[in-house]
């Protein structure tokens, strides 16, 4: 792992395929191939360790295959470059994103007003269902 001009940590084994974009787009979208894929193997980095990885693969299932690699495209924009730029852009984000360790819930105690709301709540509803119960229709 390399860190860049921007700080971030560039991870090496990434490679890009293109294809045609879906959507308008006239004459010119049949004949160019702006779409990006970008591909990182996640199971052959050997930037990430073993933990990582494992972290990356449990947030970002969906994009992760069976293979191990991890997929993004992008297809906003109208240039290949754009677009490179924007998964790579977007694989940055989601990476970091699955990286960061969330700190661990700090338990509280549920106030006793609320408790004492939530029982006189269902008091009042249990009175109304007894007062249903009593008296029956009478012609």
């Amino acid at each position: 792992m390399t860190e860049s001009r921007t700080g971030r940590r560039e991870l090496t084994p990434i490679r890009f395929e293109f294809s045609r974009s879906s959507g308008p787009g006239g004459q010119h979208v049949n004949r160019v191939e702006t779409k990006v894929t970008l591909l990182f193997d996640l199971s052959g980095s050997s930037d990430l360790s073993e933990a990582e990885k494992a972290r990356v693969r449990a947030r970002l299932g969906r994009r992760v295959g069976k293979d191990g690699v991890l997929r993004v495209t992008s297809q906003r924009h109208r240039t290949r470059e754009r677009n490179r730029q924007a998964a790579l852009e977007r694989f940055h984000e989601l990476v970091s994103a699955a990286l960061a360790v969330a700190r661990p819930r700090k338990k509280t105690r549920t106030p006793a007003a609320v408790e004492r709301r939530r029982v006189e709540v269902k008091r009042r509803r249990g009175q109304t269902k007894r007062g249903r119960k009593g008296a029956g229709w009478e012609d």
